[in-house]
Order: C-alpha cells, then sequence, then structure tokens
C-alpha cells in the first residue's frame, strides 16, 4: 500500500516538474519582447499603487467628513477628486498594459504554433504512423488556448494579486495593530495551501477527463474519415455506440472532476469567511475603544474587498494554470520529442548528378523482432529503369521510403550518385527525387494549387504546362471552374486516374533526376492503366526510375527487374532472361496471364 502510494507521489511530483518545465519553455517567446514586457510591468505596478491608494484616501474623506469644518471644506473636495483620478487611474494603466501587452501575447502565441507545426513536419513517418489525427489536434488546440490563458493569468493575475496583498499587508503592520496584518498573512498562507493541495489532487481527475475526450474525438474524427467503409458494411449504429461509451466515460470523469471543484470552492469560501470575520472584529473594536476612527473601518473593509474577491478569484486561476498546464504539457511535449530522422552535423547538399542509385547490403526492420529487408544491393545506373516485384509484405514500398530517407537503414547503406544519405541534407535528397505513388492524396483545395504542390514558386504558365504535359488540361478545361475547382478531402472528388495524372503533373513540375513509381496503377482499371502508363513511360525517359510493381505487365520495358521475396533478391534479370530462367518470376508471370484470360472470359460472358 505504502509502496504504491510512494509511486503515485512520485509519478505526481514528475508529472508537475514535467508540466513547469514546459511553462519554463514557454518563457524565450514572451522574453523576446522584452521591451513590452518590461514597460507592461511597469504600467501593472502603476495600477497596483493607485489601486492600494484608494483606501487610504477615502479613509481621510471620511474622516474629514466625520467631523465636518466650514474652513476646510476644500480638503475633502480635493480628497474626492484624488479619489476619482486613482480609481480612473488604476482602469487605465491596466487598459494600456493590456493593450501594449496583446501583440506580446499573440507572438508568443503563433510563435509556439508554428514552431510545433514544423516539428510535426520533421517528425519520422513512423510517428505519423503511429499518431492519432484527432488526439493530436485537440492536443494542439487546447495547447494554443492554454498558453494565451497562462500568460495572462500568471503574469497578470497570480502576481499582481500577491503583490497587492503584501503591499496592504505593509500598509496594515505600518499604521495599525500588527494583527491586521498578520491575519491577512495568515489567511493568505492558509488559503494558498489549500488551493493547492486541493487542486493538486483535483488534477487526476482532470487528466481523466482530457484523455476521455481526446479518445472520443479520435474516435470520432477516425471514423468520419472513414465515411465510405461506415456505410459500406452498415455500422453507423456500431459507430455511434463506440463514440456513446467514449462520451459516457467523458461525462464520468468530468462529474468527478465537478465534484471535487465543489470541495475546492467551498474549502475556500470558508477561509476567507473567518479570515474577513476576524479582521471586521478587530475593527470594529477598535472603533469602540476610541483606537481607530470611522475611516479607518473603512479603510480595513475596503481592503478586505480589494483583497478576498480578487484572493476568491485566484483560487479559480491557480486551478485554471494548472489545468492550463496539464494542456501544454501535451503540446511542449510534441516540441520536445527530438525527430527520429535528422540530418548529420554539418551535413552538405546532395549534389545531384545524373542521377545514379546504389543500395549497398541494405537491411531494415520496422520492428527489430521482424525483419523487411536482409542484405538487399542493387545499383540504378544514371537514366535507366529498374523494377522490383514480388508479393505483397516482400518490402517493395519499403525501398522506395528508404531512398526518400523516412526511415534509416539499420545495415548498408543508400548511395545517390557515390554519396551516402544519411551524410547529406534532407531537403536537398527529396528535391532530387519525384514519386508517383499508389494512392495520391491530394489537399482539400484547387487543382491549380494540387499541381503547383510540386514546385511552389513554379509560374502559372508552368504549372498549366505540366497540366498539359499530364494530359489533364482537357479535363480541368471542361470543368466549370477550371483550374480553381475544389478536389475534396484527400482528392475524393476525383477518379483514381485523374488523381494520378495530378501525380504526374507534380513530378514533371518537379523535374528531378530521380523518378519512384510506388504501384503507382495497381489500383486502376485496365484501361485507365494503359493511359497512365504511357504517360510514365514518358515522363521516365532519361531519368533514374525505381518502378515498384505488382502488374508484371507494368514492367516488362524495365532494363532489370528484382523478384524480392522475404526482403531478399531472390533473382534478377530483364523481362526475357527471368522468363528463360523459368523460376519464380516466370510462375509470377504465367499466374496473371492465366489471370487476365479468365477476367477477360467473364467480361466476354457478360
Amino acid at each position: 500500500m505504502s509502496h504504491h502510494r510512494l509511486s503515485a507521489d512520485s509519478m505526481t511530483e514528475r508529472t508537475t516538474a514535467s508540466q513547469w518545465r514546459a511553462a519554463w519553455s514557454l518563457f524565450p517567446y514572451v522574453w523576446q519582447y522584452k521591451r513590452r514586457v518590461i514597460a507592461a510591468f511597469g504600467l501593472l505596478l502603476c495600477a497596483k499603487l493607485a489601486n492600494v491608494s484608494v483606501p487610504l484616501v477615502l479613509k481621510e474623506i471620511v474622516d474629514h467628513l466625520e467631523h465636518p469644518d466650514a474652513l476646510s471644506l476644500a480638503v475633502p473636495l480635493g480628497l474626492i477628486v484624488l479619489y476619482g483620478l486613482l480609481r480612473f487611474g488604476n482602469t487605465a494603466f491596466t487598459e494600456l498594459r493590456d493593450a501594449l501587452f496583446a501583440r506580446v501575447l499573440q507572438r508568443a502565441m503563433r510563435g509556439v504554433i508554428h514552431d510545433v507545426f514544423q516539428h510535426l513536419h520533421a517528425q519520422s513517418l513512423r510517428f505519423h504512423l503511429e499518431r492519432r489525427t484527432g488526439g493530436l489536434a485537440v492536443d494542439i488546440e487546447r495547447g494554443a488556448r492554454s498558453i494565451r490563458f497562462l500568460i495572462n493569468f500568471t503574469l497578470f493575475n497570480i502576481g499582481p494579486t500577491l503583490l497587492e496583498v503584501l503591499m496592504v499587508a505593509g500598509v496594515l503592520f505600518v499604521k495599525y495593530d500588527p494583527w491586521f496584518g498578520g491575519i491577512t498573512l495568515l489567511t493568505l498562507a492558509v488559503y494558498i495551501v489549500f488551493t493547492i493541495l486541493i487542486t493538486n489532487w483535483r488534477l487526476k481527475h482532470r487528466r481523466a477527463m482530457n484523455e476521455a475526450d481526446a479518445t472520443a474525438n479520435s474516435r470520432a474524427v477516425d471514423s468520419l474519415l472513414n465515411y465510405e467503409t461506415v456505410k459500406y458494411f452498415n455500422n453507423e449504429h456500431y459507430e455511434a455506440d463506440r463514440l456513446r461509451n467514449d462520451l459516457r466515460r467523458a461525462e464520468d470523469a468530468s462529474v468527478q472532476s465537478e465534484i471535487s471543484l465543489a470541495w475546492l470552492n467551498g474549502g475556500q469560501s470558508f477561509i476567507i469567511a473567518v479570515g474577513v470575520t476576524a479582521m471586521m472584529g478587530l475593527a470594529a473594536q477598535g472603533v469602540a475603544d476610541k483606537s481607530m476612527t470611522l475611516g479607518d473601518l473603512v479603510l480595513v473593509n475596503a481592503y478586505l474587498i480589494q483583497l478576498f474577491i480578487p484572493l476568491n478569484f485566484l483560487g479559480t486561476v491557480y486551478r485554471e494554470i494548472r489545468n492550463a498546464l496539464t494542456d501544454m504539457e501535451k503540446l511542449f511535449g510534441l516540441l520536445h520529442k527530438p525527430p527520429e530522422i535528422i540530418d548529420a552535423e554539418a551535413a552538405p547538399a546532395l549534389m545531384a548528378g545524373k542521377g545514379e542509385v546504389r543500395f549497398e547490403q541494405v537491411s531494415f526492420a520496422y520492428d527489430p523482432r521482424r525483419p523487411i529487408l536482409d542484405d538487399v544491393s542493387f545499383t540504378i545506373p544514371a537514366g535507366r529503369k529498374l523494377a522490383v516485384v514480388g508479393a505483397s509484405g516482400a518490402g517493395k514500398s519499403t525501398l522506395s521510403r528508404l531512398l526518400f530517407r523516412f526511415f534509416d537503414v539499420t545495415g548498408g547503406c543508400i548511395r545517390v550518385d557515390g554519396q551516402n544519405i544519411r551524410q547529406v541534407t534532407q531537403a536537398s535528397l527529396r528535391k532530387s527525387i519525384g514519386i508517383v505513388p499508389q494512392d495520391t492524396v491530394l489537399f482539400n483545395d484547387t487543382l491549380y494549387h494540387n499541381i503547383a504542390y510540386g514546385r511552389p514558386d513554379a509560374s502559372r504558365a508552368e504549372v498549366l504546362e505540366a497540366a498539359r504535359a499530364a494530359s489533364l488540361d482537357r479535363f480541368i478545361e471542361a470543368l466549370p471552374d477550371g483550374y480553381d475547382s475544389v478536389v475534396g478531402e484527400r482528392g475524393l472528388k476525383l477518379s483514381g486516374g485523374e488523381k494520378q495524372r495530378v501525380a504526374i503533373a507534380r513530378a514533371i513540375l518537379k523535374n528531378p533526376p530521380i523518378l519512384v513509381f510506388d504501384e503507382a496503377t495497381s489500383s486502376l482499371d485496365s484501361g485507365t492503366e494503359q493511359s497512365i502508363q504511357n504517360e510514365l513511360a514518358r515522363i521516365s525517359q532519361n531519368r533514374t526510375t525505381l518502378v515498384i510493381a505488382h502488374r508484371l505487365s507494368t514492367v516488362v520495358d524495365a532494363d532489370e527487374i528484382l523478384v524480392l521475396e522475404g526482403g531478399r533478391i531472390v533473382e534478377r534479370g530483364d523481362h526475357a532472361a527471368l522468363l528463360a530462367l523459368d523460376g519464380r518470376y516466370a510462375a509470377m508471370w504465367r499466374l496473371q496471364l492465366r489471370e487476365e484470360k479468365e477476367l477477360d472470359a467473364a467480361d466476354a460472358q457478360d
């Protein structure tokens, strides 16, 4: 039991330390605008001085009015004017501070979100394959909100309130019985300790609520992204039930959080009530025994109102700050997660020549327990075409991911024009390679934007020429909105062949020396496949080309064909030589011919 409590306590301590590290990570984003920050704090100090001076002036007004003197009537009038100026000064200084600090706040938020977004793009493919899009979006959105809250309320609420409490306690110590200042500080200390203890206890409920909420959000986003699959299998009710269970868990966690909040608020109110009662009792006793004036009683009362209303709010702010720290911890956790694939120190750019590609004894495993490639070696001479064929799971598509350096090889190396790709910058490497993938995923934007994505700085004339070269121009011009037509989420408004032509147009626009066709036509019908194959053959002329294929009919013109099986090359040669060998390739060829004949016969019967 004690061991469990110790481990829970140590976990809480680690979490708290992690949260405050996340908060400290925010400091450089704010401090880069140090002049505005210092000026804002100057205005803050002026506002607090004005606020603390108001009850002192109010006391003098009451004392003068308690014993009116016709000769000195101008004194209370002057004090009333000063009272009004101090009241206005407090508001004016506060508003000026907020206006001055607004740009700091917005730029700090913008800087963090920009860096997180950029860092997420720097992460490896493994990270993005394992993440949940909906949950990640929630973490970023909550983190962004928490930054605004944390900066605003830490700098301009908790700190100023504590400063004001100390200033008021100082006035009470100097002008009155030390008990006044003592009760003020004691109440503050008890209040802060109680708030911290209970709020930390509440954090587990807040975290449970956040996790349940993120799970429900992820489930909803995932289900909507797979809308067609849900409809194919009539699983609308199944998806709704899964979401309902997630929402029920989120509801239970939220209720627990609200119950614990009620305990916190009740305890805070009790502490303040005891402190206020003790202070007013002392002040009333002072007036009764003539050691204090009526103005002194008004001053103490005014200070109590000034202190304990924001102090009550301070509890809420601290609670929300801890919640914000919990939310922000995940955001900065993303930012502090080191990328798996990084450039070597002082790595030069790839000196792109004609584009020779060489795999030298390459081995790779996504998981050490399950090797994917084992001692794979081949060379694609500049301007030549090499094809890789094999059954699903043989490791074909892994070759393109390794060439793009989405993952690092676990053994051997890959060279482009004689340069080890791990020793050059990733940006320069990827600039030299173009790809037409099996499933082209498009942005929910215009056709023009999606084609221009191959080289965003290309001129409009170059983009239109790329579309023409990919035989897209007639199709696009026939659309009502032409190049401004929006393609829908992931390009769902386009057919498979149209999306592949966009991918080809991108590759043409990028104009790289190396091309990769990763099963680029396997998801297309025969007629569209042949048309796309002609386009691919045309754009691959005089370029180093790696073709990863399932259908052997698409690679018969390759200069060399590799047969991959179980992560190893089992056969190699051109189409004729492999047929003559009468091995694995020849068997695959005969099987595909038989399947095509059966398909043609079935079509003829239809």
